[in-house]
């Protein structure tokens, strides 16, 4: 399965967070377990930026550069999220990374992409 997305796996980039670990959802109220947010200058399908999760932060940031390491593709919506990390966590697995984002993903049909 390919992904517009696929294209940042491996790159490093810069995401400005718009929902920081522990912040509400605006109009659905779950909490946000991760740090989230979007690559600036860039457009996903959805006609937003491309969205991010940030993994390995344990506190909330306004933004952060790290690695992509892989993009969830959701099967039944078309806003894919890239899945971006410190070094120091590029090996985590596809099971921690679902475990990580469940508290949104729970409501699509996920895959991991790498």
């Amino acid at each position: 399965m390919d992904s517009y997305a696929t294209q940042y796996i491996g790159k490093r980039v810069e995401i400005i967070i718009d929902r920081p670990l522990h912040s509400k959802h605006p109009k659905h109220g779950f909490e946000y377990k991760l740090n989230y947010g979007y690559v600036p200058d860039t457009t996903a399908p959805d006609g937003e930026e491309i969205d991010a999760y940030v993994l390995g932060i344990s506190e909330p940031v306004a933004s952060f550069v790290g690695t992509c390491i892989a993009v969830i593709h959701r099967t039944n919506d078309a806003d894919d999220k890239l899945i971006v990390v410190p070094d120091e966590h590029k090996n985590i697995t596809d099971t921690g990374i679902m475990s990580a984002t469940h508290f949104q993903e729970q409501f699509f049909e996920p895959e991991i992409i790498r």
